[in-house]
């Protein structure tokens, strides 16, 4: 196969896994299942729950490559968005029913005191009043990068902006906000 960029081949790899091939789904996963795993692993938060999702998530990666539309959809966006929405169907699907009120009027409560509520409360206002100091581009950078757990790669395509300028704006702008919250 003659050297193609990464979106680029893997877009190609998900159109021959359409036509069933299965070693360009053999390549397909070995180019994509670590970072697809990453994403089902952060909503999880459990790596024996990842694992078996992961693999749920390659089977439908299958079943429904024939609709990707290259050009429509970055490939890998479209591959993380069916991992994605796996986990969060998992997620929700072992939420309790909420059937037993009067169990759950047995269960003791372990969140914080009223007090920590209200330093939290004051806590976050006062980082939402630095993060919308900043230009709102660049609050979303940050809001992306370490409240969602993106990366500064999916950032900067996000914010169509090259690596190193998505580093630099992540980098000032916590230079900014450690200012303004020590001010």
């Amino acid at each position: 196969m003659p050297e193609q960029s990464g979106t680029a081949e893997i877009a190609d790899l998900i159109a021959r896994c359409s036509l069933r091939d299965r070693q360009a789904f053999r390549t397909l996963y070995q180019r994509t299942s670590a970072k697809l795993f990453g994403v089902v692993l952060r909503i999880l938060r459990n790596r024996a729950e990842a694992e078996e999702a992961i693999q749920e998530v390659y089977i439908k990666v299958w079943q429904r490559s024939d609709r990707y539309v290259a050009g429509q959809y970055s490939p890998i966006s479209w591959l993380v968005a069916i991992a994605r929405n796996h986990a969060l169907d998992m997620v929700r699907a072992r939420r309790p029913s909420g059937d037993d009120l009067d169990t759950a009027m047995d269960v003791a409560d372990t969140g914080p005191s009223p007090e920590r509520l209200t330093a939290s409360s004051e806590d976050g206002a006062r980082i939402e009043n630095c993060l919308g100091q900043l230009e709102a581009d660049r609050a979303e950078a940050v809001r992306g990068a370490y409240l969602d757990g993106y990366s500064y790669d999916e950032l900067a395509q996000r914010f169509a902006v090259p690596l190193n300028t998505m580093r630099t704006w992540l980098r000032r702008s916590l230079i900014k906000l450690r200012e303004c919250l020590t001010a």
